[in-house]
Formats: C-alpha cells, sequence, structure tokens
C-alpha cells in the first residue's frame, strides 16, 4: 500500500528517512546484532544514543550551557503535576494562561499544589485566540508564570512570549518543539511531549535552568523529580530506550536539512499555503484569530457539519487521513508539522479545491 498524507495531531508521521534507517538498524543496530528494543540502557551500546541524542538536542535547539535537558516518561501531561511540585516551591503561587484545553488541565492539576491563579482566558472566545495579557495582573511573588505555547486542538499559537519580569516562564511546546529556532534563554523552563515533532510517543523533553532544580517539594515522587532524573542523565530508571533513539535520529535528519532556520521557513510555507486557499475560499473558513494563528495545527470547518463529514470522509479515501478536528471543536484539522512534506499540503489544497468545485 502507498504511504498516505497523515495529517494527525499527534502521534503524527517522521520523515520517510528515518524510518527507513530505523527498518535497517532493527534487527542489527551498529553490528551489535540485537535491535535497540533489546538493548540494555546500561550498556555500552546504547551509551552512545542517549547521551548523543541529549548532545544533539542541544546543538539543534541552542540549549545554552546553564539549562539541563531531561529524557521523561509519562506524557506532557504528567508534566502539569511535575511542573508546581519542582517549581511552585517559594511562594507557592503560579500564573497561568488559560489558551486551550491542555493549559486548562495544566491549572487544574497545579490547583492541588498551591495558589494559582488564571490571569487571562480565551474560554468565552472558544479558545480561537491568545488572551489579551494585562501584565498588572501577573504576580511578581509567583514562583513561575505558566503559558501552553502553540494550542494543537484549537490552532492558536503565542507569536510573542509575555514580560515576566523575574518570573520565570514555563512553557508546554508540545506541538511546537524544534519546528523553528527557538531563544531558550527566555525561560525558565520548556518541556514537550515528542510525538508531534521529535518522536514517537513515550518521551517527554523537559529543559530546565539549572538554578530552578533542587527545590522540588518533599513529598515530590523520585520519577517525577527534575533534579534526580537530571543527576542521572535521563537513567533514574529505565528510560524509553527507542524513543531516544528516534529522537537521536530526527534531530540527525533536521542537521541534514539546515536545522531550525531550514525548518522554520519550509514550515511557514506550508502554513501560508493552506490558510491563503482557506482565506479565499468560499467553502471553507478558519475560526482563529490572524494574528494568533498556528504554524503547526491548521483548523478549518465548512458551515454544515454533514459537509465536514463528508470532507473527512472523501479525503481519506483519497490517502489524506486524519482531518478530522477535535471532538471539542469539529470541522477539520490539518496537523503540519515537520516531517510533512510541502507537497502533501500543496496536494491536500488541490483536493480542497476540487471538492468546493464539486460540492
Amino acid at each position: 500500500m502507498a504511504r498516505v498524507y497523515n495529517f494527525s495531531a499527534g502521534p503524527s508521521m517522521l520523515p520517510e528517512s528515518v524510518l527507513n534507517r530505523a527498518a535497517e538498524e532493527m534487527l542489527d543496530y551498529n553490528g551489535t546484532g540485537q535491535s535497540v528494543l533489546e538493548m540494555s540502557h546500561r550498556s555500552k551500546a546504547y551509551e552512545p544514543i542517549i547521551y548523543g541524542a541529549l548532545d544533539l538536542f542541544r546543538q539543534v535547539l541552542n540549549v545554552p550551557e546553564n539549562y539541563k535537558i531531561i529524557f521523561c516518561q509519562g506524557g506532557a501531561s504528567t508534566a502539569f503535576a511535575a511542573i508546581p511540585l519542582n517549581f511552585m516551591n517559594g511562594s507557592r503561587q503560579a500564573d497561568y494562561v488559560l489558551s486551550g484545553q491542555f493549559s486548562t488541565k495544566a491549572y487544574k492539576e497545579a490547583q492541588k499544589y498551591g495558589d494559582v491563579t488564571a490571569v487571562a482566558s480565551s474560554k468565552e472566545q472558544n479558545f480561537s485566540c491568545i488572551p489579551e495579557l494585562d501584565k498588572s495582573k501577573f504576580n511578581p511573588n509567583a514562583d513561575y508564570f505558566y503559558i501552553c505555547q502553540n494550542n494543537t486542538i484549537y490552532g492558536t499559537r503565542f507569536t510573542e512570549l509575555p514580560d515576566t519580569g523575574n518570573v520565570p516562564l514555563i512553557a508546554d511546546v508540545s506541538s511546537c518543539f524544534l519546528s523553528e529556532p527557538m531563544d531558550v534563554s527566555k525561560y525558565g523552563v520548556v518541556y514537550g511531549g515528542a510525538q508531534k515533532n521529535v518522536a514517537p510517543a513515550g518521551l517527554t523533553v523537559v529543559i530546565v535552568r539549572e538554578d530552578l532544580l533542587g527545590h522540588e517539594r518533599p513529598e515530590t515522587p523520585a520519577l517525577l523529580n527534575y533534579k534526580l532524573l537530571s543527576d542521572n542523565d535521563s537513567m533514574y530508571n529505565t528510560p524509553p530506550c527507542y524513543s531516544i533513539y528516534m529522537c537521536k535520529l530526527v534531530l540527525e535528519w533536521i542537521q541534514s536539512i539546515g536545522g531550525l532556520e531550514a525548518l522554520k521557513a519550509r514550515n511557514e510555507k506550508k502554513a501560508s499555503i493552506l490558510y491563503d486557499f482557506i482565506d479565499s475560499s468560499n467553502m471553507f473558513h478558519n475560526p482563529v484569530k490572524k494574528s494568533d494563528r498556528s504554524m503547526m495545527n491548521v483548523t478549518f470547518v465548512t458551515d454544515s457539519d454533514e459537509l465536514n463529514a463528508k470532507f473527512v470522509s472523501e479525503a481519506a479515501a483519497a490517502g489524506f487521513v486524519n482531518l478530522k478536528g477535535h471532538r471539542s471543536v469539529g470541522g477539520m484539522r490539518a496537523s503540519i508539522y515537520n516531517a510533512m512534506p510541502v507537497e502533501g499540503v500543496e496536494k491536500l489544497v488541490e483536493f480542497m479545491k476540487e471538492f468546493e468545485k464539486n460540492n
């Protein structure tokens, strides 16, 4: 069967060259006579994989030396609890911006551990925009200020970071990780699930400024203790070994195509092709405020639930899969992460034009 164009929000498509490389090495990695799937994480054969992935992440994202990179398990949702346990440890206060479902879940989880304030919310706009921020409402005594930088479900993103002064900014970047250059020094903590742009599901990457580590609350479970995980080189227990291996291959692929600057240009081109057509269409429209549109997740709808369903069905039959929007939003969503080629977006637009003509 020919490969389809997979627009899934995650787990998402991976670069074909990475999949081919993994297939070639499936039974015998680097002459060891064993698969990475079978390999002990304590073995000499595995060491270059995990340390190589950590080093590559630092290189590709240009992570400053005073930041630690940690490979964790449990998905980004586990970090919803790990963040307050590790960092809400002074005033036990934190500010959260509610820009979608995942920031709202993180906010509710953090409320179990301290005094948490929603300083802004776009819930009344069905999260179709990034909420306006009033700096006078920011708590200068907060232990941290929290955002979800790209909102997968609703197709929005922060195009400018909030000015939080001396309060560390913490960002969930699950669905925009490695999609463009990022100045890590502007954050206290950056974290994200890998299953969008980085690797298969199972790996969460956490980047933490060193001075923020080591102040975790006494009740913090060992596997949520970022200082403990960092001190043990992400191997306090068995890490997600194969996802880390795949992460290393993806990072090598990013380097091979010119790094994050080249990826940014490609991702902007893809988003522009799709948004430009939607904006010119008489059938499809995008519900998101233009200035807040995501480069990774493009939502669109018609004026009819029946037509939406027909589009998703016919698109799947034509080889464009996982275009159904999230159940809380409806309509359609095309996630055009790093591995989606420009050709895939161009062909989707051709299909959309034909569908509009026929309906």
